[in-house]
């Protein structure tokens, strides 16, 4: 890969992370590559003014953090076609790093030049937030992209923290869960939110939506795996106490109201995803995160 211009990316509230990113930053330039480097303040809209700003796009965005970073890194810059390398600085390995060895031994840059690597597309969800009863062209109030989840839960300041959701999928009913909340996850998050939820670990590659309720009041409400060219409705149920709140990948979105309901479908362009050859695949990342141990009567042969 020919680099011309790099967006480095670090945690904005890691000291670990800003040296790297300064350490980055001198590799590039020892190879006369530019760079802009920026903190991850996403309240301040950093990204945005970076990318309107610069006289050309960047080739690619490094980002250096843990997988949290990466989430919203790759969320705020949903309308731009960059490819993201993310480097795992400060913590354990993550699903969507890379070891941070590839970046201190400076061979993060060879593997780019020499093209050791590949790009994996990720699908992201959409949601479109709209107002029930109004025209299709005005109905939209706010809509979000995600690349691990969306989910619903009550908000905390009221009394009882269960709620009821009616879900639709291709425009037919098909149950209202009423418990915690519930997690609508593509493949690629199957390994977050909706796994600590009891929800199934699907291969990235895999093009599913997991519809996943968290800690439901009915044995029969079950996680269940749709194709992901499935439209799902979300409708807050009127005789729910409270209101509901919806998140993305971790952070608070909006409330949905009793006259709103969500529209949630395959985004319109997936995250790309630098991931190096050399590095570990998904199955020794899945052994390494999960702490799988295999067959322990191996490790005690009886006498």
């Amino acid at each position: 890969m020919k680099l011309s211009l790099v967006l480095i990316i670090y945690r904005s509230d890691s000291y670990i992370a800003q040296k790297a990113s300064k350490f980055c930053e001198e590799v590039l330039k020892n190879k006369n590559i530019e760079s802009i480097r920026i903190e991850s303040d996403f309240n301040k809209d950093e990204i945005k003014k970076c990318l309107f700003n610069a006289e050309f796009q960047p080739n690619i965005g490094i980002v250096l953090g843990g997988d949290g970073t990466f989430l919203k890194c790759a969320n705020a810059l949903a309308d731009y076609d960059i490819p993201l390398l993310s480097i795992n600085i400060g913590g354990n390995l993550g699903f969507l790093t890379q070891e941070k060895n590839f970046l201190f031994d400076k061979s993060f840059i060879e593997i780019l030049e020499k093209e050791e690597y590949i790009i994996d597309f990720r699908n992201r969800l959409n949601c479109n937030i709209c107002m029930s009863g109004t025209n299709h062209g005005e109905k939209i109030i706010k809509s979000y992209d995600a690349l691990n989840d969306f989910y619903f839960k009550s908000i905390e300041e009221d009394v009882s923290p269960t709620n009821q959701i009616q879900i639709e999928i291709d425009n037919e009913k098909v149950n209202e869960y009423k418990g915690d909340g519930l997690i609508i996850s593509t493949s690629t998050g199957s390994t977050a939110y909706s796994m600590a939820a009891g929800g199934p670990i699907v291969h990235p590659s895999v093009d599913a939506m997991i519809i996943n309720p968290i800690c439901p009041m009915s044995l029969a409400s079950r996680p269940i795996v749709i194709p992901n060219t499935s439209k799902v409705i979300i409708k807050p149920v009127k005789k729910s106490k409270g209101a509901i709140k919806l998140w993305r990948d971790g952070s608070k979105c909006m409330t949905i109201k009793e006259t709103y309901y969500c529209e949630i479908k395959k985004g319109n362009s997936p995250c790309k995803i630098i991931k190096f050859k050399q590095s570990a695949n998904y199955y020794n990342t899945l052994i390494k995160k999960l702490d799988w141990k295999g067959d322990l009567s191996l490790k005690n042969p009886k006498n």
